[in-house]
């Protein structure tokens, strides 16, 4: 699998193009905005566009989804049922945080976890990972070791919780039974700053590295 990271909106979001390089089948991983800027990665890396993908449906990461979806003529897969309602209410969140016309939309196909998600020659394993959001998933490329996860885990941080149908625990639980049991050397790319490990993050993250659960634990 191949990618660029495009960050957009305002909040610098990573929204992600992703193809198969035998095939050139893509997808377009949490378009939040700025579609001339993700559509000129599809047309510089000769992507044929197959699908958006959503992680979770926060306004900067599915903002765009219905307009990407309607000119491109694509599907909208994902994210897991529990983000419904923040679908709905995608033009409200858009008139908070002035991110021009976000529009909701039902996606064409909703995603449970151990679903797999085909593109090209190549797929995608789909894990639930609730905590940031109820309906949050992450994709999971095994071949390349690499994961995206949106708003899950950050270099050095972890996603925010306090927005409805967050959950501390869950989201610590999420990281470590269904994140970190990927392997150390697994690579993933958040939903903001830069890349890392799963290792590193297991090692050194303070909000849930080994040594902060056993500090909890005490």
């Amino acid at each position: 699998m191949r990618a660029v990271i495009v960050p957009v909106t305002p909040f610098q979001q990573n929204c992600s193009v992703i193809w198969c390089p035998d095939t050139r089948q893509g997808a377009v991983i949490d378009p939040g905005g700025d579609l001339d800027r993700i559509l000129a990665v599809v047309r510089k890396e000769d992507v044929t566009l197959s699908k958006i993908l959503l992680t979770h449906a926060h306004i900067d990461h599915a903002g765009a989804t219905a307009a990407l979806a309607r000119s491109a003529g694509v599907p909208v897969v994902g994210p897991h049922r529990g983000d419904k309602f923040w679908i709905d209410g995608l033009a409200e969140q858009g008139r908070m945080f002035g991110l021009g016309n976000a529009e909701s939309f039902e996606p064409d196909q909703w995603l449970d976890d151990g679903d797999r998600v085909g593109l090209g020659q190549g797929e995608l394993e789909v894990r639930h990972c609730p905590g940031h959001t109820p309906g949050h998933v992450i994709f999971y490329s095994a071949p390349d070791r690499l994961a995206f996860v949106g708003d899950v885990l950050f270099a050095g941080s972890i996603g925010r919780t306090d927005f409805p149908g967050g959950d501390y625990d869950t989201l610590v639980r999420s990281i470590r039974d269904r994140l970190f049991t990927l392997g150390d050397d697994v690579r993933f790319v958040p939903g903001h700053g830069p890349m890392s490990t799963f290792g590193d993050e297991r090692r050194g993250n303070p909000f849930v590295s080994d040594a902060a659960v056993r500090a909890a634990a005490r």
